[in-house]
């Protein structure tokens, strides 16, 4: 398949340190690109393609990363090792401090993404994890497969076949597969993303946040998040916002003596029945009932 991928890019304050090595395979493009970033650099990426970075150095200290806007003040989390950014997300990045990278691009045609791994998983799971993005920091043998590739595509000595099987086991070791029978939503929360949503919610005196600010704190259209936090906790986002939310209320049972309209009041619900109907829901028993029966036992 002859391909040459098609994207929309931009950068301020990244110079490129060495020439470029690339080579075209079937239905991929392959970069090794080695670069300086200055602090401050900013960059705007856009390619109607899936595509694979992997990093040779750690830069997560170094360069912020959002799928949302260029507004880093507030839409943003740090660059990991390796991402696969699906065909049509946009990426922005800025750089926080001078420094120098390496980095592999693989440029993939859909249509060949499709016919590589439809075959093994079935078209439905293929598409599932094409649209799927994945971020991971702990790269282990995807480097050393990276390595090779870079060795390759500088130097070639073997057929186009060896490059592109190098190719395909990145791919497969990075993406996100749906297990047999799942019906994958695509996609899921990063350890680093959970952690930072879970303390802005704490952060807030109700536990409540919207949907769309929830999506904001972590660098995500309101949408794609929905779909990934639901693959990641097995809940919707009011869901798990909610069962937080009980959780709090728990806490707050059993180390004062607040009414429960009072506790109903500062975690943010209309009034006393709704929380009541909630907690029954999420512990089984009215909020006072849990009390007496906590401290029955105790």
């Amino acid at each position: 398949m002859s391909f040459w991928h098609s994207m929309v890019w931009r950068t301020e304050g990244i110079k490129v340190t060495a020439p470029v090595k690339w080579q075209r395979y079937d239905g991929l493009v392959s970069a090794f690109w080695e670069a300086e970033s200055q602090a401050g650099a900013t960059g705007y990426y856009l390619s109607a393609d899936p595509r694979i970075m992997i990093f040779f150095s750690d830069v997560s200290s170094q360069v912020k990363i959002s799928n949302r806007s260029g507004d880093f003040s507030q839409y943003h989390r740090p660059m990991t090792r390796a991402i696969y950014i699906p065909p049509g997300v946009p990426m922005w990045t800025t750089s926080s401090a001078l420094h120098r990278f390496s980095h592999l691009n693989l440029h993939m045609h859909k249509d060949r993404m499709l016919r590589y791994l439809s075959p093994a998983i079935g078209g439905s799971a293929a598409l599932t994890a094409l649209r799927s993005p994945v971020e991971i920091q702990d790269i282990g043998a995807i480097q050393t497969l990276a390595g090779l590739l870079v060795d390759e595509v500088s130097q070639p000595s073997k057929h186009a076949i060896y490059a592109e099987s190098l190719v395909g086991s990145i791919v497969t070791g990075l993406i996100d597969i749906p297990e047999e029978g799942s019906d994958g939503a695509g996609g899921r929360l990063t350890q680093a993303q959970m952690n930072k949503l879970i303390a802005r919610i704490e952060a807030q005196s109700d536990g409540r946040m919207s949907v769309s600010e929830m999506a904001a704190v972590v660098g995500l259209s309101e949408s794609w998040f929905a779909n990934v936090f639901r693959q990641t906790t097995g809940k919707t986002p009011l869901q798990w916002q909610l069962t937080n939310r009980i959780e709090r209320a728990k806490q707050q049972l059993l180390e004062n003596e607040m009414t429960v309209a009072a506790i109903a009041a500062q975690l943010g619900f209309s009034d006393q029945a709704h929380f009541t109907k909630a907690f029954r829901q999420i512990a089984g028993d009215t909020p006072a009932a849990w009390r007496r029966g906590i401290v029955r036992d105790n």
